[in-house]
């Protein structure tokens, strides 16, 4: 355990010794993010800050944790992941096109399936038992790593936004697999808590006001680990172990999921940009730059609590938990705006209801004083 603990320290060390040289490295191959219209940032800045994170993540495993993880799972992740790094770096340098950048992420989903055998093969769902996903279990595990990995990029807006989120998120996985969920790979664990040392040793450099950006280099390589740890959990898949994760990553799904669906709902492309995410919207309400980061912080936290509870819940209390949860999401998501203005289907609704109740009770008083 001493070994383990002293690991991850030189993990953040090496993090935050390598993150200044990447720095100088990103201007140089011109990794640098120039100021624009979507932009938040007034001067260039580098970008490819998540090569310091990939860098000292896997040193620390292949040098000083090397004993903690099998052979063919340690190296055949290394391999995906330096499909992820290369595809970041080459956006970050060239700015790749979406589909080619789902295709560098597609080829890293495909080492996960075939060489590391990371997969879905079962699901488990009340009253009906154990359902074998045979051919389904490609599409499954591919759509996923796919969608994690893109919902993590999709909120790499602000000055360590990304990179807080994903501590609090790969922390709270990390604990929940080790303790509650019996997951036999102890090692995925380990690997986590590696990551997340490695992403406190950047966060200096990259909480308000940054130094250096993630990149796509980052924010893709952050997602797609997150997508590939979770895997480990959902081999053989139940409502908990597929509920726990969604919930542990409620700020990147629920921004993604919005984001979808705001652009159709307005008939715009659905890969288009916009600034309409959780972060801009909490912007355009008055908030600061920091204070923005701080209260999505906040968000990330209160899911990671609620994804606490499940383990200790019994199937009908996960249940009310889970509609209490999306309840409570669509009200804080309609009450900020991120499905766009005057698009509050809940508010208006829990608002007839209110005014019907109010206009029975006045027609119930006016019978009662008519019959005085």
């Amino acid at each position: 355990m001493y070994k383990i603990l002293a690991s991850l320290f030189a993990t953040m060390l090496l993090a935050t010794l390598l993150t200044p040289f990447i720095r100088q490295l990103a201007f140089k191959v011109g990794a640098v993010d120039n100021p624009n219209a979507r932009r938040v940032n007034k001067i260039p800045m580098p970008t490819m800050g998540g090569l310091a994170i990939f860098l000292s993540f896997n040193l620390a495993n292949l040098f000083l944790l090397r004993n903690q993880y099998p052979s063919s799972q340690l190296y055949s992740l290394i391999l995906a992941q330096l499909i992820i790094i290369a595809t970041g770096v080459i956006d970050d340098i060239y700015e790749l096109k979406p589909r080619q950048k789902m295709f560098g992420i597609f080829l890293a989903a495909l080492v996960v399936f075939f060489v590391a055998k990371v997969r879905m093969t079962t699901l488990t769902l009340p009253f009906l038992g154990v359902i074998p996903l045979g051919w389904l279990s490609f599409p499954i595990t591919i759509i996923w790593i796919l969608a994690i990995t893109n919902a993590v990029n999709l909120i790499d807006g602000l000055d360590g936004l990304a990179t807080g989120v994903s501590i609090i998120a790969l922390t709270t996985s990390a604990v929940t697999g080790y303790f509650f969920l019996n997951v036999t790979n102890t090692f995925v664990s380990i690997m986590m808590f590696t990551l997340v040392a490695a992403l406190i040793g950047f966060l200096p450099y990259n909480f308000h006001p940054a130094r250096i950006y993630l990149g796509d280099t980052g924010s893709l390589f952050i997602g797609f680990m997150m997508s590939v740890f979770s895997l480990y959990g959902l081999k053989n898949a139940t409502f908990i172990t597929i509920i726990i994760p969604v919930i542990i990553m409620g700020v990147p799904i629920t921004d993604t999921v919005y984001a979808i669906l705001r652009r159709w709902l307005n008939n715009k492309p659905i890969s288009q940009a916009d600034k309409h995410h959780l972060h801009h919207r909490l912007m355009q309400m008055g908030l600061s730059h920091r204070q923005t980061v701080l209260v999505i912080y906040g968000i990330a936290l209160i899911f990671s609590f609620i994804s606490l509870l499940y383990p200790l819940s019994n199937l009908w209390g996960s249940v009310l938990l889970t509609v209490a949860t999306l309840l409570g999401l669509e009200l804080f998501v309609e009450l900020i705006g991120l499905v766009g203005d005057g698009r509050q289907p809940l508010l208006d609704g829990i608002k007839k209801l209110v005014l019907m109740t109010s206009a029975r009770e006045r027609r119930d008083r006016d019978k009662e004083d008519r019959h005085k």
